[in-house]
């Protein structure tokens, strides 16, 4: 089973590609028709461009195997004679896209281009060859967006290269149209510079101009740095309105007052942001565990994830006489095992009902003692509670579920698991899916938060940990104690290793250990130094205690929850 993290908060295209580095191949078809009547390409024209500069250009006739209509003679000038001796589509292919080099991060654009990519990825299936499904730009609604009717009687490519004073204008080939296309594209392109338009991103984004407040208050990104760590932005009075974190601060918080930010409610925080305060870091990891930790305490009403960590829904096993299993929003240390953080209350209680299943647990919250018996209620009658209320059941036998329960919890759940597993099966035989599919998610959400506490416990056992990572600039350092990151730093090349480890170590939070899986740092920011330390190229530099999970715990089942969707059929 794939195991499911907990929401963090992530950074859109936190650099960009710019459009001057952005290598666009324009292309234009003319075809024997529409592809619903069986038509087939008669001509492929391509221009390559980057920067303004012309790369090259491609152009071939396309025997289309189909007889060439009248109307579209007429139309285009090319007759059945001129297409007779020309190639087939599955001869130019190869051709066309290594000259197109889609597959190497070159971006289509198309006039209509609906119309040009769906022939193309048409033939390219018919004819085995595997499409690269590159990014796509269509100038025709892009024209819409930035030339208005009250410019131009309509947006066809003839009309929009008159109205740019394009030199190359269409004339139904394909070269010649792709050329026409090439202009008009720059054309848009200058006006999309306006918007603060400069990465391909924002451009395949673009849907309408930026607000007035957005070009209002562009002045605010000024001042920030070209560097990696945490943005936030605040009102007149100084409250937090949201935070955020980037690779490139400056980049990332221009991106706001552009016409690529079109969420309704950041345009709403742009209107009510007085000043965005950077927060520079020296690490990745650092950026995003400072952000973590500014949104927890701050609270900002922008930011809709990580705001109520202390929300996070627990299952516990209490410590009582007679163990139960109960919803918690608290770790107490009071020795009992907890399992999560779950996703939401919905999820915790979708694990209870597994182990509930397999081991025949009270689910009451009566006290009770022997001395003092109550009636049972109707789980006894049907069997899934031994009783211990009415004295059905001992002290003792109690204990040995309690204590299976504890197992699949804490260390190993191979009973549940082969239980739960089975049950799924013989439901499936007799066609119950509906049933099957929901012990699945039943199971499938038990493992999730058991593997996800286990992780967690093994890290916050660790007094000390530090680890590296080399990057662009040097090697990343981080220092976890408790499962809390006490420091990070960057080492630069050419910096004594010993020497800058000793110092960051020295310098470095003190952490006391605590209780539970989460004791010294929120469950989310243990997600992210797990994620990290997992990362490709991390080296463990320095580990005062073995770092182990269960052998038998529920990591080893990742893979259970493909297992079920494929054993549980769609509803039929």
């Amino acid at each position: 089973m794939a195991q499911q993290q907990l929401p963090f908060q992530g950074s859109l295209d936190d650099l960009g590609t710019p459009l001057a580095d952005t290598t666009f191949v324009i292309v234009d078809l003319e075809t024997t028709g529409s592809r619903a009547d069986g038509a087939g390409i008669t001509e492929i024209g391509a221009v390559r461009v980057r920067g303004g500069e012309v790369l090259g250009e491609f152009a071939t006739l396309v025997n289309p195997g189909v007889p060439v209509p009248p109307f579209i003679t007429l139309l285009t000038g090319i007759t059945q004679a001129m297409v007779a001796p020309a190639p087939r589509v599955e001869q130019v292919l190869p051709a066309f896209l290594e000259f197109a080099g889609l597959d190497r991060g070159a971006v289509l654009v198309a006039h209509n281009a609906p119309f040009d990519v769906g022939f193309l990825k048409a033939v390219c299936a018919a004819h085995g060859f595997m499409w690269p499904n590159p990014p796509v730009v269509d100038t025709v609604p892009l024209a819409r967006r930035l030339v208005p009717r009250d410019e131009v009687r309509d947006h066809k490519l003839g009309t929009l290269a008159a109205h740019f004073g394009v030199p190359d204008r269409p004339t139904h080939r394909a070269l010649d149209d792709a050329r026409a296309t090439v202009g008009v594209l720059h054309a848009l392109l200058e006006r999309l510079g306006s918007f603060g338009v400069d990465t391909l991103e924002e451009l395949r984004a673009f849907r309408s101009a930026p607000s007035a407040a957005q070009l209002r208050k562009r002045r605010l990104a000024e001042d920030v740095p070209e560097r990696p760590g945490v943005y936030v932005f605040e009102d007149a009075r100084g409250e937090t309105l949201y935070v955020g974190k980037s690779r490139n601060l400056r980049r990332r918080v221009m991106s706001y007052f552009t016409a690529s930010e079109t969420r309704g409610r950041v345009r709403e925080m742009i209107a009510l942001a007085e000043r965005v305060t950077p927060i520079v870091c020296g690490t990745e990891l650092e950026a995003e565990v400072r952000e973590l930790r500014l949104i927890a305490e701050r609270k900002p009403p922008y930011n809709r994830r990580s705001r109520n960590p202390e929300r996070a829904v627990w299952l516990k096993l209490t410590r009582e006489r007679y163990p139960r299993l109960s919803l918690v929003r608290r770790i107490l240390d009071d020795g009992a095992p907890y399992v999560g953080p779950f996703r939401s209350a919905r999820e915790a209680e979708l694990a209870r009902d597994a182990l509930h299943h397999v081991v025949p647990l009270r689910q009451c919250t009566h006290r009770f003692s022997p001395a003092k018996p109550i009636a049972a209620c109707v789980l006894a009658e049907l069997g899934r509670c031994g009783a211990p209320c009415d004295g059905r059941e001992s002290a003792e036998e109690y204990a040995g579920h309690a204590a299976r329960a504890e197992l699949a919890l804490t260390g190993g759940a191979e009973a549940v698991v082969r239980a739960l597993t089975e049950h799924i099966r013989r439901l499936s035989e007799q066609l119950r899916y509906e049933e099957a599919a929901a012990h699945r998610d039943r199971l499938a959400a038990l493992l999730t938060g058991v593997a996800r506490s286990q992780r967690l416990t093994a890290l916050a056992r660790l007094p000390q940990l530090v680890a590296g990572r080399r990057s662009a600039a040097g090697w990343e350092v981080c220092v976890v104690r408790y499962g809390r990151l006490a420091g990070t730093g960057l080492m630069r090349p050419g910096t004594d290793p010993h020497a800058f480890v000793r110092a960051l170590v020295d310098t470095a939070e003190t952490v006391l250990p605590g209780a539970g899986p989460a004791p010294r740092a929120g469950a989310a920011e243990m997600e992210c130094v797990l994620r990290w330390l997992d990362s490709p190229g991390v080296r463990l530099v320095e580990l005062d205690t073995p770092w182990t999970c269960p052998v038998d715990g529920a990591e080893k089942y990742r893979d259970l929850t493909d297992w079920g969707r494929e054993a549980v059929p769609a509803r039929r």
